[in-house]
């Protein structure tokens, strides 16, 4: 295909279409929310308070959206995907294992992934209850019917999760564009009615409104900061479109329609001289309301499932880069390799969305909390950037200093503005990722230990001629799974000793993931026959891809290694680990990553193997 083909399938509308319906569900719903939070930390309702929230909510989206993820970091892309574990990949080609940098961008990119996820456990909640409240505005009756709304329309997304979003998918892009076209529309009428607003432009506004008002500053700053939490997920979610949809709905439909409608509340704000709460609902007649708050919710729900949906990526993509232990992960569609659905996942989510909803009760108290984790993964996205920038993209160090620095001064003064939510709520996503962040941890470091007590006992594949001199051959093939590559697998010897037999025909398998997201299916499999009859195969898939031994099976056969699932024997090595009697932090790190081995899912279900003819072999590993 030519570079011209490729580039107009890029920006085919189709595509524009479903990034816009994807990519910006969660910055798409900030106006229900945003301006009218930042009013309310301003204090005195003024025109001050007015052209400074503005002010500041046009130079937030301007530098940290628009220059910083849509012009600059979305440059960082691994093969096309984006996100914080992305970036992570990236930074770990030019740094020195084992080095206090390799050690730094480890710990960076598992505190990002941590703030990141667990913020996002608020995005439903707030978005959902925002739409909901919407009913206030049409009667004050409906107030008492908030709640319990926002926890059906909860309950029913994540209860549909288990069938795939395909057919739902297929709406998202429609529905999103039809709410920017209504934000822009109601902006603009807003707008025409008081364009006095439009000197907010003007970053002296908003400076004059911080130090008109010290007290209230970072207050105000933590506030503004709800217009701009969704773009760390729009880095995460560019890899479904590719870079050139997500820039082109940007510039042409989200950043504008944006705009205009925080311009038009805060025109209605100033037209009625006083504070109105719920302000985008007062934009429309009493006869569009009802319509409003519909169209309102439907975008919510499209937000939700975008984070719903990147929660479940982001754990897939956190076990096959080894940061958790197994679990289930259900493919939902049979073309989409994108489309997953992971059980324990979904209803954790869900146990915290609605944890935050019946705690919270309004999208007020919820705005308390909300920012004050995923800022941290900007920030920390910032400093991978810089050096990503220097190592591969070989910038200029001044060039990364000035455009990175300003990046940074504006995401640590961000930073500042959360920590004044932390006594309010905000202590909850932190303390939610800081466990994540510490089982990231435990499990990282058990792991190593684990490889090198495995390691200790390993037999190279070069004695296999030695292992199999004299042992009986019954007819068929096994396939024995290895974790190491280049060592005989565990369950291969724990069946010499107790079995003392071996089948005509051995397939030692490593399923290997890769640093890309993804692996071309014609490169996937390698193969070495070591032994007459024995064969070392090597699959790798990618970090977004699902590990799969059937899929590696295929492989092998066109390859000219004709095996076939039905007619295999499989043997997996489970690894029953003891930890050792010690005392302190490293005991109690051993003792959990012990259990946390012992729960993780079973191997042959993990990596999608037949459900009959599967032999486990334990093997204890004391660490």
């Amino acid at each position: 295909m030519s570079t011209s083909a490729s580039r107009t399938r890029a920006l085919s509308l189709a595509a524009v279409v479903g990034a816009t319906g994807v990519v910006y569900g969660d910055i798409g719903t900030s106006p229900l929310y945003a301006l009218e939070e930042t009013l309310t930390e301003a204090g005195h309702f003024d025109r001050l308070a007015v052209l400074g929230a503005l002010s500041l909510i046009f130079w937030a989206l301007t530098l940290s959206v628009t220059i910083k993820y849509v012009s600059v970091i979305m440059r960082a892309d691994n093969e096309g995907e984006g996100g914080i574990l992305a970036m992570f990949a990236l930074a770990q080609r030019n740094s020195v294992a084992g080095s206090l940098w390799a050690r730094a961008v480890v710990g960076l990119a598992l505190a990002g992934t941590a703030f990141f996820f667990c913020d996002s456990l608020i995005t439903p909640a707030i978005t959902v209850l925002s739409a909901a409240e919407g009913l206030r505005a049409i009667s004050p009756g409906f107030n008492d019917a908030v709640v319990p709304l926002t926890l059906g329309v909860i309950a029913a997304l994540f209860a549909y999760q288990r069938r795939g979003t395909a057919r739902i998918g297929a709406l998202f892009g429609p529905v999103m564009i039809l709410w920017f076209v209504v934000l822009a529309a109601t902006g603009i009428a807003a707008i025409r009615a008081d364009p006095v607003v439009l000197y907010a432009i003007n970053p002296f506004y908003g400076i004059d409104l911080l130090t008109r008002r010290p007290g209230v500053a970072l207050a105000v700053i933590g506030a503004v900061f709800l217009c701009i939490t969704g773009g760390e997920a729009l880095y995460a979610d560019m890899g479904h479109f590719g870079k050139g949809p997500v820039r082109l709905a940007w510039f042409s439909l989200i950043w504008p329609a944006l705009l205009l409608n925080y311009f038009g509340q805060g025109a209605l704000q100033l037209a009625q001289g006083h504070y109105i709460p719920q302000t985008l609902y007062h934009m429309v007649s009493a006869s569009e309301l009802p319509w409003m708050v519909i169209l309102a919710t439907a975008a919510s729900v499209i937000a939700s499932q975008a984070v719903i949906s990147g929660a479940f990526s982001i754990a897939r993509q956190a076990v096959q880069l080894d940061l958790l232990p197994r679990i289930r992960v259900l493919q939902t569609s049979a073309t989409e390799l994108g489309q997953i659905y992971v059980p324990v996942v979904n209803w954790m989510v869900f146990a915290a969305v609605v944890g935050f909803v019946v705690g919270f009760r309004s999208t007020h108290a919820l705005s308390a909390a909300y920012g004050s984790a995923v800022v941290g993964t900007m920030l920390i996205t910032t400093v991978l950037g810089a050096f990503v920038a220097l190592a591969q993209w070989n910038w200029h160090k001044w060039s990364v200093v000035l455009l990175f620095g300003l990046m940074f001064v504006v995401d640590a003064t961000f930073v500042a503005g959360n920590m004044t939510k932390v006594p309010t709520g905000g202590w909850i996503p932190l303390a939610l990722a800081t466990v994540l962040f510490m089982m990231f941890m435990i499990w990282r470091s058990g792991r190593m230990e684990l490889r090198a007590a495995l390691a200790r006992q390993a037999v190279p594949c070069a004695e296999l001629p030695h292992l199999l001199a004299g042992v009986h051959r019954v007819p068929g093939t096994a396939v024995f799974l290895a974790s190491t590559p280049n060592l005989v697998p565990s369950a291969l010897i724990g069946n010499l000793q107790y079995n003392r037999v071996v089948h005509e025909r051995l397939i030692i398998l490593n399923l290997e993931v890769l640093r890309t997201p993804r692996q071309d299916p014609a490169n996937r499999v390698e193969i070495e026959e070591t032994v007459p009859g024995v064969y070392l195969v090597t699959a790798r898939f990618g970090f977004m891809e699902t590990l799969d031994v059937g899929e590696a099976l295929r492989g092998c056969r066109a390859r000219g290694l004709t095996v076939f699932v039905e007619d295999s024997s499989f043997f997996v090595g489970q690894h029953v680990v003891r930890a050792r009697d010690l005392r302190g932090w490293r005991g109690l790190q051993r003792t959990l990553f012990a259990r946390m081995q012992r729960n993780s899912t079973q191997a042959a279900e993990f990596f999608r193997m037949p459900p009959r003819g599967v032999i486990s072999l334990n093997t204890v590993v004391e660490i």
